[in-house]
């Protein structure tokens, strides 16, 4: 192991020489920090921004060391500006707060739209205000019109769509609602006020750089550009960024897949693993379970998992019984990887799968056209763990999908 590769941790920062009550409320604000990076005060994360605020220095320094992230503390509102390590992963949307349902083209638009809005607004809003900003940014964006995207918030479906909007801007806290309801406003039968709170909304915006800044047109690009910390050329700034690219899928990925790192970094981490597995272990109580394909970091609280495999109900039934099948599907063919199970396939699995438990599954499962519709669901949330990765000939079992196996069950012999 390089010395210099790892930066010395004065004694007071040692998880060794802190009691265990300071370490558990370490932990305590840095996994409240890494489930929700925006916690604001005076709601229900109003608790965990005052164990972030009692141990800001700490976390501050520990955020900017290893995966490079910037924390913004205030007496209203903490800021994790996270930066993942890949910028291409769109398994993460934004979603719904009351049924998780992820957010489409159409409702993203609306969100920046009604953010833009609110910047122009006094202390209070209403939702037809906001309706009618929106409105009046969409109808002077040529941009927009040139792509398709238009608004006019007559028909029902896209009144639904702003109302989604806003409740996540009033999850967020962004807007505290003072008066009436949302629904109100979906059936044309009334309004809704709302307090905006100026903090939040100007902490939301996590960029490096101001998108007006940068004259790359190209979407990936302008994407790295507004990411990305710049860094020296030298030795010393590639281990940085190795470090810290490392360490931010570590905290925030499901695993990491040898196969996908480059030479340096894999080098990198193969020397360095003990230590970025200790720091991260001291930090957020994650377990390491190496293996021999890569690494993941195991929640045991389960407090940090945003997705959960296996999962109770019609549809955590359904993704375990998929990703057994997927499974099965790569161990009849060990030497030769990659070999993608065809979609046709599993949509027809699917179908005898409703057959054989339509009796106690939800009704839902037996609509028409059901199949197709649960087979996307599972399949992304297979692919945002990790499990299967989705090509033009079908999917891919990943080598972690092995470890849902069912196995049978055996009656127990006569003595």
């Amino acid at each position: 192991m390089n010395p210099s590769e790892i930066s010395p941790r004065p004694p007071e920062t040692a998880a060794e020489n802190l009691d265990p009550a300071t370490l558990e409320e370490r932990r305590r604000a840095m996994r409240a920090l890494l489930r929700r990076p925006l916690l604001a005060a005076g709601g229900p994360q109003g608790p965990a921004l005052t164990l972030v605020r009692r141990h800001t220095s700490w976390l501050r320094d520990w955020f900017q060391r290893h995966p490079a992230w910037r924390l913004d503390v205030s007496s209203e509102v903490a800021r994790l500006r996270k930066v993942p390590a890949t910028l291409n992963d769109g398994t993460r949307p934004a979603r719904e707060p009351l049924n998780g349902t992820p957010f489409s083209r159409r409702r993203y638009v609306l969100l920046c739209l009604a953010l833009a809005g609110l910047e122009r607004s006094e202390r209070q809003t209403t939702l037809g205000n906001i309706a009618q900003d929106i409105l009046g940014l969409a109808a002077a964006d040529e941009a927009l019109a040139a792509a398709g995207i238009r608004f006019d918030l007559e028909s029902r479906d896209q009144r639904r769509d702003l109302v989604q909007v806003v409740r996540f801007l009033l999850d967020l806290q962004v807007l505290v609602r003072v008066h009436g309801d949302e629904i109100q406003f979906l059936h044309r039968r009334g309004d809704a006020l709302y307090d905006i709170r100026r903090p939040i909304l100007a902490a939301l915006l996590n960029v490096r750089r101001g998108p007006s800044t940068i004259v790359a047109q190209d979407f990936e690009e302008r994407l790295r550009q507004m990411s990305e910390e710049p860094l020296p050329s030298s030795a010393e700034g590639h281990r940085r960024r190795r470090r810290s690219r490392l360490t931010r899928q570590l905290l925030d990925d499901p695993l990491i897949y040898y196969r996908d790192l480059d030479e340096d970094e894999l080098t990198y981490l193969h020397s360095q693993r003990p230590a970025l597995i200790r720091r991260i272990h001291e930090a957020t109580g994650l377990e390491a379970e190496v293996r021999r394909e890569g690494i993941s970091m195991v929640d045991p609280r389960g407090d940090l998992t945003d997705l959960g495999l296996p999962e109770e109900g019609t549809d955590g039934h359904v993704t375990l019984l998929l990703a057994e099948y997927l499974a099965a599907a790569a161990r009849r063919q060990p030497n030769i990887p990659d070999i993608p199970v065809g979609l046709a396939e599993l949509e027809q699995h699917l179908v005898e799968l409703i057959a054989e438990h339509r009796a106690h599954w939800a009704k839902r499962v037996c609509e028409p056209g059901a199949e197709s519709r649960i087979l996307t669901q599972v399949l992304d949330k297979l692919e945002a763990l990790g499990l299967v990765r989705r090509t033009e000939g079908g999917v891919v079992p990943a080598p972690a999908i092995g470890r849902f196996a069912i196995g049978s069950l055996k009656e127990p012999e006569d003595p």
